[in-house]
């Protein structure tokens, strides 16, 4: 829940973005009162120490400077929640929506608003400005009646809630009053076609990006497969003489190591034209240890002995 003063947020501006049970807006005497509701899917919605909410505070600060960004995240979530009708329209898209600070993304984040719903809107949303020229700023002030720079300077003499967010939003609000973008407002089953558009092209991109992960992953290991066979051949004798010295010890996790071994040096000769003579190796080795069933079981079962007919 956040309380803002009306002065610095018009009832009717919070209503037309919270307006459903997602996001309320009511008013109490001078005050705004704004509650946003957000629940996990397995409906906890408690959230234990001040980590997460303390990431939300700066929100409000936004809404005083007259960013209303949080608010449309707040309309957005009702929408998503099933609360507005399909052929309501949007409410004024605020700049900005494209690139959200922290606290923003931390809000929609912590409101469980969808991202491809979010950028969907996005793309009504006309970039923010990144500061307020001195010199317009300077001009502006100028031009405020008497009374009004009379105003302003007792907030800040008295401490008022915040002057400098009161002066910066009654200037933004002064060069765009009302804005919204040209032409007519989107209804919400138009934005909701626009997301589950973003969806589809979102889950083809990652199709195609899975895609080509799997086939340089494939390529790598093919590439470290033929190193090893490279490095292989110019040790056979050696590797040959290890196979024997691993059958001889009986032991089954000995045999496992010198199958594995044998299967190396089949693809290896599979690879340069000498499948026969591995071959005549494997037969020879089946006649010697013929007795070791274990053995005799383990290379069948890897495909380097003819199976038992």
């Amino acid at each position: 829940m956040l309380r803002l003063p009306c002065r610095m947020l018009e009832y009717g501006v919070a209503r037309r973005y919270c307006c459903g049970e997602s996001g309320l807006a009511r008013r109490k005497g001078e005050w705004i009162i704004l509650e946003f509701h957000s629940e996990d899917n397995d409906g906890d919605d408690w959230v234990e120490g001040n980590a997460q909410l303390s990431t939300l505070i700066p929100v409000r600060a936004d809404l005083v400077g007259g960013d209303h960004r949080s608010l449309y995240l707040a309309w957005l979530l009702c929408v998503q929640a099933g609360e507005v009708n399909d052929d309501a329209e949007e409410p004024p898209v605020p700049d900005g929506l494209r690139k959200l600070t922290g606290p923003l993304q931390a809000f929609a984040e912590f409101l469980q608003v969808d991202s491809d719903l979010i950028a969907a809107a996005a793309e009504d949303s006309p970039q923010q400005e990144a500061s307020i020229p001195r010199k317009d700023l300077k001009h502006w002030i100028q031009s405020l009646p008497e009374p009004a720079k009379a105003r302003m300077l007792l907030d800040v003499a008295l401490g008022g809630p915040n002057p400098q967010a009161e002066l910066l939003k009654a200037f933004r609000d002064s060069r765009s009053p009302g804005r919204r973008r040209t032409g007519k407002a989107r209804t919400v089953a138009q934005l909701l076609a626009q997301a589950r558009t973003r969806v589809k092209e979102r889950c083809r991109r990652e199709a195609e990006q899975a895609k080509r992960e799997l086939a340089r992953r494939e390529q790598e290991a093919q590439a470290a497969r033929e190193r090893y066979l490279n490095d292989l051949a110019k040790r056979q004798a050696e590797a040959w003489s290890k196979v024997d010295q691993l059958i001889a010890t009986r032991q089954p996790k000995k045999y496992d190591e010198a199958v594995a071994l044998l299967c190396d040096l089949r693809e290896l000769a599979q690879r340069d034209g000498e499948a026969r003579a591995v071959v005549a190796r494997l037969q020879r080795i089946q006649k010697l240890q013929e007795q070791k069933s274990t053995l005799i079981s383990r290379l069948r079962k890897a495909g380097l002995l003819d199976p038992v007919a």
